[in-house]
């Protein structure tokens, strides 16, 4: 039986909602309300996650650096504004531990992205620009369900025309 593509459209939407946690699940520390609590929201781990969270490395550039950018509007378009922590990582080669998200089918990766925490849908993206970084690697990585590590020269974009933060190339596999 086929589904009508606005059928198919409810129907991964309500799998969406369902998979991600209810509101009422974490107490919010914020003042003002409606606010999201601390530690939650997109490019947080949920602890109601079926996924552990990533294991503590010393070896790996934390994602809580990459995730310390704010936006500014120009125009109706949004950019990044980096703090100079953040820009002094540009060119330079990096660690990052993170979830694959293909970009392409196969068994094997060499373009993808990688996120701070896993996927809970196929149609649902794990956070903002934030807390993913594309990767392009010199040879294909077998995709897992399990945290990768990735080396590679990562570029801090301001102006990406996908809307991305953060590119690795010529990223290899580190174990």
């Amino acid at each position: 039986m086929k589904l009508g593509f606005i059928q198919m459209g409810v129907s991964v939407a309500a799998l969406c909602a369902a998979l991600l946690p209810l509101p009422g699940w974490a107490q919010s520390s914020s003042p003002i309300d409606g606010a999201l609590p601390g530690g939650s929201g997109p490019g947080v781990h949920s602890p109601n996650s079926p996924f552990a969270p990533l294991p503590q490395r010393t070896d790996v550039l934390p994602w809580s650096v990459l995730t310390d950018v704010k936006t500014r509007t120009v125009k109706n378009r949004v950019f990044p504004v980096f703090p100079p922590p953040v820009l002094a990582l540009n060119n330079k080669t990096q660690r990052i531990q993170g979830f694959m998200m293909p970009l392409e089918p196969g068994e094997k990766q060499k373009h993808f992205l990688i996120s701070s925490v896993p996927l809970s849908c196929s149609f649902c993206v794990a956070g903002g620009p934030e807390s993913m970084v594309e990767i392009k690697t010199k040879t294909p990585v077998k995709y897992t369900l399990e945290p990768v590590v990735v080396e590679g020269r990562l570029s801090v974009m301001t102006d990406d025309e996908y809307g991305l933060y953060y590119r690795m190339v010529d990223a290899v596999s580190v174990k």
